[in-house]
């Protein structure tokens, strides 16, 4: 597969350049708003927090694809990142003539992926003519040709999917495993272990299947371009902000099908994701950050209960107790983020207890 291009500035993690004058204040009903030409088919939301360059980068393709749905919509949320971003988003929106389909929203703290979506999504939902789509897409994102397109089409020829994600791949075109299985105590001894045989054994519990072409559907896909349609958050409500950021998009699959709207994977919409850029939480080993793995107590006790998480946090400490013994018995690399096994043990129901509480936001706490 050939090379994908990506923008020029899509490796940088921060602003070039930095303005000290205000930001222009922006009401929020012209956030998604229409142009009079027609109404908000689409409405795209990018959540940017200390990655402006790979937003910019991000709208630039996004600009190619607007023509392609009639009716799009993009609303950018500065997520609080306090370095000059806000500023830097608006004069590249104004310089590129992209005014009458790009609105700015500027926050004045780092709210998380949940709050910084909610803050464009909730007047959205408010509004009197509301957009008949919602796309979260992620601003460490490049989206290819027809991206949009496919995935309208697909809700518009399936009215019974109430959310759908792409196919999120490597600039190279390598594909990501962006379609799952819902977590579970015996997927967390296959992910924590990684053996052969155990693995072929649990495969029905394998949280990342492998990749495939076709569109299917699955229990959650990642929330780097996830497609929510109107009925279907009318039903579930806003992304639940007691998660800060991560879990929430598996949280968002698991109630939208409670409330009977299942999840798709719709490859033939191709998304490329610069991982975990904007949390720096990336296919590097590093250190799991406390808000991860408290928000990961938190969508097992608040959607299963208590039992269901004790059993999922001993089967995980239990994978990964055997995949240290397995390190050390055959000095096989290990590719766990560091202290992965003590930390778990830290954040788990035995020492957090059993209350659904909200993850911190460390930019509150710190």
């Amino acid at each position: 597969m050939a090379a994908f291009n990506v923008y020029p500035n899509a490796l940088n993690k921060s602003p070039k350049d930095v303005f000290s004058f205000p930001v222009r204040k922006i009401n929020d009903r012209r956030l998604f708003v229409s142009t009079g030409l027609a109404p908000v088919k689409l409405l795209v939301v990018i959540v940017n927090y200390r990655v402006t360059q790979l937003a910019i980068d991000c709208l630039h393709s996004v600009a190619k694809e607007i023509a392609s749905v009639p009716g799009v919509h993009v609303a950018i949320c500065e997520n609080g990142s306090g370095d000059g971003s806000a500023e830097l988003i608006r004069r590249t929106i104004e310089d590129n003539g992209w005014s009458s389909w790009c609105t700015l929203k500027a926050l004045d703290v780092n709210l998380g992926f949940t709050g910084g979506n909610n803050a464009i999504l909730r007047p959205a939902l408010e509004s009197a003519d509301k957009p008949q789509y919602f796309l979260l897409l992620n601003s460490d994102t490049i989206v290819r040709p027809n991206a949009f397109k496919a995935l309208v089409d697909f809700m518009d020829q399936n009215p019974h999917v109430g959310v759908a994600g792409s196919r999120l791949e490597d600039p190279d075109g390598t594909p990501q495993r962006s379609a799952f299985r819902f977590q579970s105590p015996l997927g967390e001894i296959e992910g924590s272990l990684k053996l052969g045989p155990v693995s072929r054994l649990l495969d029905r519990w394998i949280v990342a299947p492998p990749v495939v072409d076709y569109a299917f559907e699955t229990d959650w896909v990642a929330g780097a371009s996830m497609i929510i349609r109107r009925e279907t958050m009318e039903a579930t409500g806003l992304l639940d902000e007691g998660f800060f950021t991560y879990f929430d998009d598996i949280d968002y699959c698991f109630n939208a099908r409670k409330q009977g709207w299942p999840t798709w994977y719709v490859p033939a919409s191709r998304v490329v994701h610069l991982v975990g850029q904007s949390t720096g939480v990336n296919s590097k080993p590093k250190r799991l950050p406390p808000y991860l793995l408290e928000a990961r107590r938190r969508h097992f006790l608040k959607n299963y209960g208590a039992f269901y998480a004790a059993m999922v946090d001993i089967c995980r400490i239990a994978g990964l107790s055997l995949w240290r013994l397995r390190v050390i018995l055959t000095g096989k690399e290990d590719t766990t983020p560091p202290r992965h096994l003590s930390d778990s043990i830290r954040h788990s129901v035995f020492f957090k207890g059993f209350k659904v509480i909200d993850v911190k936001n460390p930019a509150l706490t710190s």
